[in-house]
C-alpha cells in the first residue's frame, strides 16, 4: 500500500464491481472510501481507492483484506467522492426478478420504519423490505411514474408506467403477496389490518442524495391487495414553460395570458397528460414579490417557495369550493385551484375572475372549445363563461423519440395515405418538415423502447367576441371549433404532425393521441 498523492479528479471514473459486491454501502460512505480503478501488476491485480480519509490505514486495510488484492490510496475531495458513491451504488442496484430469487419467504416485518432511511441500503433488511427497495430502485432508475404490484392467482405481477406505458418487470411467488403488501402500508402510514377497503399514504424516501415523495393507493381484490405507488422524483424539479415543449405560437399565447390582471385561464385534458405540471409552471413563470399567489390544491405535490399552497381535505370538510371562499379573503392577486369539479367550485372560481384575479385551475375535457360545453353542463351561465373565460389550454403528452438511437425515415406520401392519414395530414407533414420522419431503433439508454421522456402537444383556444357571441348562443363544441380554427387555432393534430415534422415524436404517438380534425 503506496501513500496518498494529491487530489486526484473522480471525473469519467467508474467504480469496479468487485468493490461495489463486497463493500457495503454504509461503509464507503461513513469513511469517504471507494475504487476508482484496478491496475494490473506482475503480482496480480491493484485496486485504486480514493478516499477523503488518507490516514485511516485500518480501512485501507480491510477494504484489501475484502477485495483479497493490495490497494494504492489517492486523495480526493470529498463531496465528489460522495456523489460518486452515491451514483455507483445506485447503478448497480438489483432488477426486482434478481432480488425475489434469492430472498426466502419472511413474516411481514411489524413495527414503524424511519421513513428518511436510504433505500440504497440494503444490509441487514427483512426480506420484504429488500424485495420493496429493490423495486423502488429499478423503478427511479428507469423513470418510472408509477409502480403497479397486481395480485392474481399464480403470483403478484409488478408493472412499471414509463413514459406514459406500462411495461412489466417482474412477476412475484404468490407466497410475497401479504408481506410485500404489509411492508408498503407501514411506509406510507396506513393501517396493515384493514385489507378490505381501499386505502391511501404517501412517504418521502432517500436515495443517495435524491429524495422521492410516493403517493400509494390500495385497494382489495379476489387474491389480495393491489397497489399503485405513484413517484413524485424532487431531483427532477419543476419545469419551466419553455421545456414542455410548447410551439411558439403556443407559448407566445400563454405568455399574453399570464400577463393578464383577471379572468380564468382553463388547462384541459385526461388524467396524466400534465395538466398539473403546466399550472405549476405557470405559477413559477408569474412568481414574484409583487404578487400574492395562492393555490388550492389535492395533494400539493410539490412545494414552491414564495406561494401559500392549501390543500384540499373533504373529510375535514375542506372543499375546493369552500377554501376557494376562504382564498378570495386573503386578498389574492393569483389563485390557483386544482380542479373546477362541480357547479359551486366554477360559481366562486368565475366571481373571483369578474371581481379581480386571475384564475388558473384544470378541468376534464377533450379538447379545448369543449371546456365551454363543460362549463354550461355544470350549469355556468353562458354570459359569465364568455366573460370570464380568457383561454383554454387543452394538451398531451406524447413520447419523445430516443435521442441516442434515433434514425430518419424518408416520408412517403403514398404510404401514409394508405394508412389512413388524410390529404390535408400528408400535405402538412411535408410543409412543416424536412420530407423526412423519425423513429428510435431502441438502446441501452431507452430501454429498448425507442422512446424517451414525453413532450406536450397543445392547442390555445382565446376567447374573442366571435367565440363570445357562440358561447353565448350556447353552440355546440364543434362549431366552436370550427370558428377558432377559422381565427386561426392551431389544434392538438395539428401540433403533433408539426412535432412529428420535425422528428421530435412520431406519428403512432400523433395518431393515438389526437382525433383528425383537419379536414
Amino acid at each position: 500500500m503506496t501513500a496518498p498523492a494529491q487530489m486526484t479528479s473522480l471525473d469519467g471514473v467508474s467504480v469496479p464491481e468487485a468493490f461495489l459486491a463486497r463493500i457495503p454501502l454504509r461503509f464507503a460512505r461513513e469513511h469517504a472510501v471507494v475504487a476508482i480503478g484496478k491496475e494490473e501488476d506482475p503480482a496480480g491485480p491493484v485496486y485504486v481507492l480514493a478516499t477523503a480519509h488518507a490516514d485511516r490505514h485500518w480501512v485501507h486495510d480491510r477494504i484489501a483484506y475484502k477485495l483479497d488484492a493490495p490497494v494504492k490510496v489517492l486523495g480526493a475531495e470529498e463531496e465528489p467522492l460522495l456523489e460518486l458513491i452515491n451514483r455507483a451504488y445506485h447503478a448497480e442496484a438489483r432488477e426486482v426478478t434478481d432480488v425475489a430469487e434469492e430472498l426466502a419467504v419472511g413474516a411481514p416485518e411489524g413495527g414503524e420504519i424511519t421513513l428518511t432511511e436510504d433505500v440504497l441500503e440494503l444490509d441487514d433488511k427483512a426480506p420484504a423490505v429488500k424485495l420493496v427497495h429493490a423495486m423502488l430502485l429499478q423503478a427511479v432508475r428507469q423513470r418510472a411514474s408509477d409502480i403497479h404490484l397486481e395480485p392474481a392467482e399464480d403470483g403478484v405481477r409488478v408493472r412499471f408506467r414509463i413514459d406514459g406505458v406500462l411495461y412489466e418487470r417482474a412477476v412475484l411467488r404468490p407466497e410475497v403477496r401479504d408481506g410485500v403488501a404489509s411492508r408498503i402500508k407501514v411506509m406510507g402510514r396506513m393501517d396493515i389490518a384493514e385489507k378490505r377497503l381501499p386505502q391511501d399514504g404517501g412517504v418521502t424516501i432517500r436515495i443517495g442524495e435524491r429524495r422521492v415523495d410516493l403517493r400509494i393507493a390500495t385497494l382489495p381484490n379476489q387474491y389480495g391487495e393491489r397497489v399503485v405507488m405513484r413517484l413524485l422524483d424532487k431531483q427532477t424539479g419543476l419545469l419551466s414553460l419553455a421545456n414542455l415543449g410548447y410551439s411558439d405560437d403556443a407559448m407566445g399565447k400563454i405568455e399574453g395570458l399570464l400577463s393578464l390582471s383577471h379572468g380564468i385561464v382553463l388547462v384541459t385534458g385526461p388524467t396524466g397528460c400534465g395538466k398539473t405540471t403546466t399550472l405549476y409552471a405557470m405559477l413559477s413563470a408569474m412568481n414574484s414579490a409583487e404578487l400574492n399567489i395562492l393555490t388550492l390544491e389535492d395533494p400539493i405535490e410539490y412545494q414552491l417557495p414564495g406561494l401559500s399552497q392549501t390543500q384540499v381535505s373533504e373529510r375535514k370538510g375542506l372543499t375546493f369550493a369552500k377554501g376557494l371562499r376562504a382564498l378570495v379573503r386573503q386578498d389574492p392577486d393569483v389563485i390557483m385551484v386544482g380542479e373546477v369539479r362541480d357547479l359551486e367550485t366554477a360559481t366562486v372560481a368565475i366571481q373571483s375572475a369578474l371581481t379581480g384575479h386571475l384564475v388558473l385551475s384544470t378541468l376534464h375535457t377533450n379538447d379545448a372549445p369543449s371546456s365551454v360545453s363543460r362549463l354550461l353542463d355544470l350549469g355556468v351561465e353562458p354570459y359569465l363563461v364568455a366573460s370570464s373565460l380568457n383561454a383554454t389550454i387543452a394538451q398531451r403528452l406524447v413520447r419523445r423519440v430516443c435521442p441516442a438511437c434515433k434514425e430518419s425515415l424518408p416520408l412517403d406520401a403514398e404510404r401514409l395515405r394508405r394508412e389512413g392519414w388524410q390529404a390535408r395530414e400528408v400535405e402538412l407533414l411535408g410543409k412543416d418538415g424536412r420530407g423526412e420522419l423519425a423513429r428510435g431503433k431502441g438502446c441501452e439508454a431507452c430501454f429498448r423502447t425507442g422512446f424517451h421522456g414525453r413532450i406536450a402537444i397543445a392547442e390555445v383556444l382565446a376567447m374573442n367576441d366571435c367565440l363570445a357571441d357562440l358561447v353565448n348562443a350556447r353552440s355546440p363544441a364543434g362549431r366552436i371549433k370550427q370558428a377558432a380554427i377559422a381565427s386561426g387555432l392551431v389544434t392538438l393534430r395539428r401540433d403533433g404532425l408539426a412535432k412529428a415534422a420535425e422528428g421530435v415524436t412520431t406519428l403512432d404517438e400523433v395518431r393515438s393521441n389526437t382525433q383528425a380534425d383537419l379536414e
